[in-house]
């Protein structure tokens, strides 16, 4: 199974082909970083509307680094949350639009279950229980899990997140973004 996955949640932009859940055919990523630094941090507007420029394009050249077409793709996937919403906004539509267009079922991706289930990526047999640490962006948590699905909380950070911090560090200490 080739499933086209859509990755919009903050400022970068990412498309992956991933075979069987494992492969990973390709996976590219238009970043925003330059776009970004002149203003020391994210802003929200102005990743979504540069998330409106570069997303179609990102698919096709997937699909072309991929050498496939539209009919080897079995599936879409597309991450819902959490993160800003402008940028979900125009994943979820452009990955809702394509879906509808090439008559394909749609796959809703919870963002901080991607990066626990990133581990799986590397065709590895994964053995439970396995702890998993989230350090996104916007979130760093720890997580416990008994089986595929059953998740526990175990703790993370109250206020921000470790990549908030380091953004606030670094700018104090006059490092730039990121």
């Amino acid at each position: 199974m080739n499933i086209l996955a859509i990755e919009s949640s903050c400022d970068d932009c990412g498309v992956a082909i991933v075979k069987d859940g494992v492969g990973v055919i390709t996976n590219l990523v238009a970043s925003q970083e330059k776009i970004h630094e002149k203003f020391g941090g994210v802003v929200p507007e102005v990743a979504s509307r540069e998330h409106l420029r570069t997303i179609y394009p990102l698919v096709n050249l997937a699909l072309k680094k991929a050498k496939m077409e539209i009919s080897d793709i079995d599936a879409l996937a597309v991450t819902t949350g959490p993160g800003l919403l402008g940028s979900l906004l125009v994943g979820v539509h452009a990955a809702k639009t394509l879906a509808w267009l090439w008559k394909k079922p749609l796959i809703s991706v919870n963002h901080l279950q991607g990066h626990v289930y990133s581990g799986w990526l590397t065709g590895e047999n994964v053995d439970f229980p396995v702890v998993a640490l989230v350090a996104s962006g916007g979130h760093t948590e720890i997580i416990s899990m008994s089986k595929h699905g059953d998740y526990k909380y175990l703790g993370g950070t109250v206020d921000d997140a470790i990549g908030e911090a380091f953004d606030k560090t670094a700018r104090r200490l006059g490092l730039g973004y990121p």
